[in-house]
């Protein structure tokens, strides 16, 4: 492990040597006559100034893609001083998700609406969301310097610790191309028996945004490993100790006994990601004082681009490999055996199941551009998509295949507002016309309002959709060892969903509310096998984040309510709250930010969603192993500090373990980890 962390180390410091042929301004601070933000790529190159790149300070700029059409979202770096502490925690930054303790291991978040939508083509890769990014979660960035971002993160020690390193590479060849990579590595080895994790993720990218052609692309590469135990044989051994055989008050954690051993989840996965355009225009004379932040008195017209068509294509190749193998299974610890014999050698039965996806998508697209004149108040988008699928699964024969195909067509629309800063709204629909896409139809719509309220600005935000879509693959079929079901019969799910927020930051006020109606909902059973259920069934939730000040004190707080119309189906907590107080101050001539506080993570006990590793799956609990989780606070304390380009935090994490129920699990059967001391460090490199 050091001996690769010091290899890249070297790689970047020969890396960020280069510099940038030219200087970019980034969006955010240069803004054309109508208040929207402006590409540095796209203005004249008669504007360009010979200033030296070395005397610029560093800016830089950040996007998000849309993955079907490629529109942009700009967002700001990656360079957050407060909270750092939490940014490896597997169970999300404000505590939302159940985990099984280990850090790289499989999650679940307990909010409903929060649940990852993301395009996760195969089922396994879906519970490993914090470690694997989506095209349309990828940062996009344009520098006027070359940009690295470092960050290493441990905890525990050499025996049960865990790690993390993370390594982000940009560099503009010119204001126009940029391209660069991401390295991210963790190794957990798990506080519990048989429960270590490796996760490695390689990636490059490159971006080109020029006036009329603008590309975007992706290459990523993920290898994840995880061995499984099952969770712990009695919960007695964290809730009960002194009832176990021993009469230990306490049991180390890597003592207690697990369920399973030589049992392990592998997933490969790689995808390429391109999205590219030609816009058609014209050019335009403006004045000088049309364009901000340039210094062009002298000049009585400049010429300005117009875009007023582009002629967009989207393209996405991605291949899936996943693998569950077991050595050790006793007689009678599943219910089925269709592949390979219970007991194999007269003692313990195995399993070797696998399958492969692969699929090839491409989207063509032609859009009327918004704001090319004062009538065009809007952008219209018009598009066909195709999709080819090929899925590898495994025939009782344990010889052959069972290869399934499927193809799918969609024709779509997109209505879309971008501009101003006011209004915005985007619809966009779509309806099958082949073959597994006939029937299915979604249409999402989104919108936000900004407006004026005393010395502040209040944002409102709507979204919705409605949705009539077949269950993924895999909920249709899949063949192992244990697990086998062909449900061809399963009709589609017809879902509608509303949410609302409003924000206002001077008060510090943040509320969502969202309700959404299911019917023909697909779930994994009390025995991890696929199941609709015909009926209806509604969500409502509503959260409140509402943070005060008081000079440096800070109190940060998060609370959501929860209702599900069928507990049994659809079990969900009806409260959780996130609470973090903390000091927060300026120290060395306000050039080291400090960060003091703890934070506590609760929510009301529920029957939680099982784990089962033979299909890397949360399920429903079985009915004669039925448990509730929760009303047990997670407590953590933090030094989090900022001192210019360079981020550090000391974390104490679970120091309230004993206390109380101690019934700290957030997956049945699956503990948390037990106190422990974390440390983490994040640099950012201009030059």
């Amino acid at each position: 492990m050091k001996r690769i962390i010091g290899y890249i180390l070297l790689l970047l410091c020969s890396l960020t040597t280069l510099h940038a042929q030219q200087p970019l301004a980034p969006p955010g601070g240069q803004r054309d006559q109508f208040g929207n933000l402006i590409d540095p790529a796209t203005q004249p190159d008669s504007l360009d100034t010979s200033t030296d790149v070395q005397s610029l300070p560093p800016k830089l700029y950040m996007w998000h893609l849309d993955e079907t059409l490629g529109e942009r979202t700009i967002l700001p770096a990656d360079t957050a001083t407060l909270n750092f502490q939490n940014t490896n925690l597997v169970d999300g930054m404000d505590g939302r998700y159940n985990i099984l303790g280990n850090l790289g291991a499989a999650r679940l978040s307990r909010y409903f609406f929060d649940r990852d939508d993301a395009d996760y083509y195969s089922l396994f890769l879906q519970p490993l969301s914090e470690f694997v990014v989506r095209p349309g979660r990828w940062n996009f960035t344009n520098s006027n310097i070359p940009y690295t971002g470092v960050s290493y993160y441990k905890a525990g020690d050499k025996l049960n610790g865990e790690e993390r390193f993370k390594t982000y590479f940009s560099v503009n060849v010119n204001k126009q191309l940029a391209f660069g990579f991401n390295i991210d590595y963790l190794y957990g080895r798990g506080q519990y028996a048989n429960q270590s994790t490796s996760h490695f993720n390689g990636g490059v990218f490159g971006s080109y945004i020029g006036e009329r052609y603008q590309v975007q692309a992706i290459y990523n590469n993920y290898t994840l490993k995880m061995n499984e135990n099952g969770g712990i044989a009695d919960d007695a051994y964290i809730t009960n100790p002194e009832s176990m055989a021993e009469g230990k008050k306490e049991y180390e954690a890597s003592n207690i006994p697990v369920r399973m051993e030589q049992t392990a989840n592998r997933n490969k996965n790689f995808y390429v990601h391109l999205t590219h355009r030609y816009r058609l225009g014209f050019t335009r004379e403006v004045k000088p004082d049309s364009l901000t932040n340039m210094n062009l008195d002298s000049i009585d017209t400049v010429e300005e681009f117009v875009p007023v068509t582009s002629f967009i294509h989207t393209f996405h190749i991605e291949r899936s490999r996943h693998s569950f193998n077991s050595n050790r299974e006793q007689a009678g610890m599943y219910e089925n055996t269709y592949l390979t014999d219970t007991i194999a050698n007269g003692q313990y039965g195995v399993s070797r199941d696998s399958t492969i996806t692969f699929r090839v998508k491409n989207v063509l697209g032609v859009a009327l551009l918004e704001g090319f004149n004062k009538y065009a108040k809007a952008g219209l988008t018009a598009y066909i998509s195709h999709q080819y699928s090929r899925f590898d699964l495994m025939n009782p024969d344990s010889v052959s295949i069972d290869r399934y195909t499927e193809q799918e067509v969609f024709v779509g629309a997109e209505l879309a507002k971008r501009q101003g800063r006011v209004f915005h709204y985007a619809v966009n629909g779509e309806v099958g016309v082949l073959d597994k896409a006939l029937g299915q139809f979604k249409v999402n719509a989104n919108l936000d309002l900004n407006f004026k309220l005393w010395k502040d600005t209040v944002n409102l935000t709507a979204r919705g959709f409605i949705r009539n879509t077949l269950p993924t693959f895999y909920l249709r079929h899949y063949h192992s060892n244990h697990f086998f079901w062909d449900n061809d019969d399963f009709t589609k799910e017809f879902r509608t969903r509303v949410e609302g927020e409003l924000n206002i930051d001077r008060w510090r006020t943040h509320l969502h509310f969202g309700v959404e109606n299911i019917k023909n909902y697909t779930f994994l059973n009390q025995k991890g096998v696929p199941e609709q259920y015909g009926g209806n069934i509604q969500v409502m939730s509503a959260t409140l984040k509402q943070d005060f000040k008081l000079g440096i004190l800070h109190l940060d707080n998060e609370v959501s309510w929860q209702q599900s119309s069928n507990k049994t189906v659809l079990p969900l907590p009806q409260i959780s709250l996130y609470s973090n107080l903390y000091l927060l101050t300026k120290l060395a001539k306000k050039v080291l930010t400090v960060q003091l506080g703890a934070d506590v993570r609760y929510f009301t006990s529920y029957y939680a969603p099982a784990y089962t590793p033979a299909i890397q799956q949360f399920h429903l609990q079985s009915e004669d192993d039925l448990v509730k989780i929760g009303n047990y606070p997670i407590v953590n304390v933090y030094a989090n500090l900022h001192l210019k380009r360079a981020r550090f935090f000391v974390m104490y994490s679970h120091v309230n373990q004993g206390m109380g129920s101690r019934n700290y699990f957030m997956a049945p059967h699956y503990p948390i980890n037990p106190r422990m001391l974390k440390l983490g460090i994040a640099v950012n490199f201009f030059d």
